[in-house]
């Protein structure tokens, strides 16, 4: 999907607008508080599904979490963590001391305990939390996203972790083909299934519940066809016509560790235009050009031109046509990890490749009356080029 993180010693470095500000005092202290279900910072740190906000803090190089009773059994099984404090028995303190025992007041105690005076907090940190926590005297420094500076780089593990993703959509993929298969073209130039219209929702149920009979979460799928296309992010509504283009981006999510997959393939059932054709050869020339340049050290803006530049050679020009935005608007690649959409982008903005970065390959043409054209596959940069996690091929009719 287009764009407009075991303990590991590299989840101590951090960043501020993409440098690491040096090594933290022994009176600072990152600190998160919400819930991993929902926050991918939170995930990366703590290494487990929590859908209930709760406190991790990393002082001196030793990652606290904060554990009510519901859940600090688990934790000291599952979380990345050297140290899991109760909750509870915080509370118990505080109330000893005839205090209140909201989060503040945890938070309070928790650090003056250990002498942390600053905190570093990511920018979806609760505004009202921070301002109590001034309020106590403490120094508090939103840091912008990456707020954990190794999330860019996927090790091992990780790139597994999406390779496997991108199996499932892979899977989901290949069910939705299989029922455009079965369909049949009558005259009125719709697919039929069964003997009823086949529509984008349809095709989605296919595709879902395969995902989902995997272990993975499907989070607004894309199946749109024809016009519906032209709009990229159109997730498809309503009867399949013929002989047109259907875009699929396929997204799963892994339930067990939270690693995304990312695939896009374009299809026509019966016979595509030879404008469409000529739209899909051109937007797999696109793709060729991002996967031989991207290689570590190279500016994602600069393959994105490349790309842009081929695509007007061709005479598939990108702007407002007709009051619509058609052509390539979107941008190359993006980031894929723990969220969908995560730093690098190839797009027409500035960024660094680095090897270890995975990123998604994906140019796409748009236009009124003939239709679109999205293919994506995801990569992982290296010393000396990349190399395709995906293993999907690529045909435009079936």
């Amino acid at each position: 999907m287009f764009e407009t993180k075991q303990t590991r010693s590299k989840v101590n470095k951090l960043a501020s607008a993409g440098k690491s500000p040096g090594k933290l005092r022994n009176d600072q202290a990152l600190l998160l508080v919400s819930a991993s279900e929902g926050d991918s910072n939170m995930l990366y740190a703590a290494g487990f599904f929590v859908p209930d906000p709760f406190i991790f803090f990393q002082h001196k190089q030793t990652k606290y979490v904060v554990m009510s009773d519901l859940e600090i059994d688990r934790a000291k099984k599952q979380a990345r963590a050297d140290r899991v404090l109760s909750l509870s028995l915080y509370q118990r303190k505080l109330r000893r001391q005839g205090k209140p025992a909201a989060m503040i007041d945890i938070l309070d105690l928790l650090f003056r305990e250990r002498g942390i005076r600053s905190l570093i907090v990511p920018a979806n940190f609760s505004a009202l939390l921070a301002d109590q926590l001034r309020a106590k005297g403490f120094s508090v420094q939103i840091k912008r996203d990456p707020f954990f500076a190794a999330r860019e780089t996927k090790d091992s593990a990780e790139v597994k972790h999406i390779t496997e993703s991108l199996r499932v959509a892979t899977l989901g993929l290949e069910a939705g083909i299989r029922a455009l298969k079965r369909t049949k073209i009558k005259r009125d130039g719709y697919l039929y299934l069964h003997g009823s219209r086949l529509t984008s929702e349809m095709l989605k149920t296919f595709v879902n519940t395969t995902i989902m009979a995997q272990g993975w979460v499907p989070s607004h799928t894309i199946i749109s066809s024809g016009n519906q296309c032209v709009d990229p992010h159109h997730e498809g509504t309503g009867p399949i016509k013929a002989h047109t283009s259907i875009i699929f981006d396929i997204f799963p999510r892994s339930q067990k560790t939270g690693y995304f997959g990312d695939l896009s393939r374009t299809v026509v059932r019966g016979h595509a235009s030879e404008r469409l054709k000529e739209i899909y050869a051109t937007v797999q020339a696109g793709q060729k050009i991002g996967f031989d340049q991207i290689r570590d050290g190279i500016d994602g803006k600069e393959i994105h031109q490349k790309i842009l530049a081929l695509f007007e050679a061709r005479g598939f020009h990108t702007g407002r046509i007709n009051g619509r935005m058609q052509g390539f608007f979107h941008g190359t690649g993006h980031g894929l990890g723990l969220d969908i959409h995560e730093p690098p982008r190839i797009a027409p903005v500035e960024a660094t490749l680095r090897t270890g970065h995975v990123v998604t390959v994906e140019p796409g043409l748009y236009y009124l009356g003939v239709g679109g054209v999205r293919l994506e596959d995801v990569v992982v940069v290296t010393s000396k080029g990349n190399r395709n996690l995906t293993d999907c091929p690529q045909f435009l009719e079936i």
